[in-house]
């Protein structure tokens, strides 16, 4: 059972190497932020990053999306992922939010609004650096937790409620983004990097291979 080892202590040289490493999503500001967080769901970063100048040119904050219709909005995100459902929930949420000052900063709010679930909210707070309510689990952490050993299966919020139990509340911002760095980075697919790996000696995977 991973909750007998003592995670929080084991899993402080990943939280060492990443603490503060923004999310690799090239926003300015909460507002971009939340947009493109939405767009990125089921899609690359890296795609949203290139989609992104020209929806914020258009539509520089919550007050300006809030006038966008289907129309206006659709030409400069047709090539995302499931642009149709996305149009319809950043119209939504621009329309229900109204402006960039009351974008919410926490879980219950954020979930509250189309289009953001748990794992969304937990990179907002994450990033707008506000106490986390939760830990990030995106399809990295997924792979990777198990791994470790940290957490089971393959459910992103029975895996985020097993690493809360093992982490301290205080850690919870930083662990779950540590852990999708080290799957980003690191810890690939196939073929990972152990020798670089800052956790190997806490890694019930990389012990299986000795």
């Amino acid at each position: 059972m991973a909750a007998a080892r003592n995670w929080q202590k084991e899993i402080q040289p990943l939280l060492k190497k990443y603490k503060g490493k923004k999310f690799p999503l090239d926003y300015g500001n909460t507002y971009e932020l939340v947009v493109m967080v939405i767009l990125a769901a089921q899609d690359s970063d890296a795609h949203i990053n290139k989609v992104a100048p020209d929806l914020f040119k258009a539509f520089p904050n919550m007050k300006a999306l809030a006038k966008a219709t289907e129309d206006t909005l659709h030409p400069l995100i047709s090539k995302v992922r499931n642009f149709g459902n996305k149009t319809k929930w950043l119209m939504s949420r621009a329309q229900t939010v109204k402006d960039d000052k009351n974008i919410p900063l926490t879980m219950d709010a954020l979930t509250a609004l189309p289009g953001i679930g748990r794992k969304s909210a937990n990179v907002i707070m994450r990033e707008s650096g506000v106490p986390a309510e939760g830990i990030i689990v995106d399809l990295h952490v997924v792979r990777v937790a198990p791994r470790l050993g940290i957490a089971t299966g393959t459910d992103p919020k029975k895996i985020e409620k097993q690493i809360m139990e093992v982490i301290e509340p205080k850690d919870w911002g930083e662990a779950g983004m540590a852990i999708s760095f080290l799957g980003r980075e690191t810890c690939r697919p196939t073929n990972p990097k152990h020798a670089e790996c800052v956790m190997k000696t806490s890694c019930a995977y990389y012990k299986s291979l000795q």
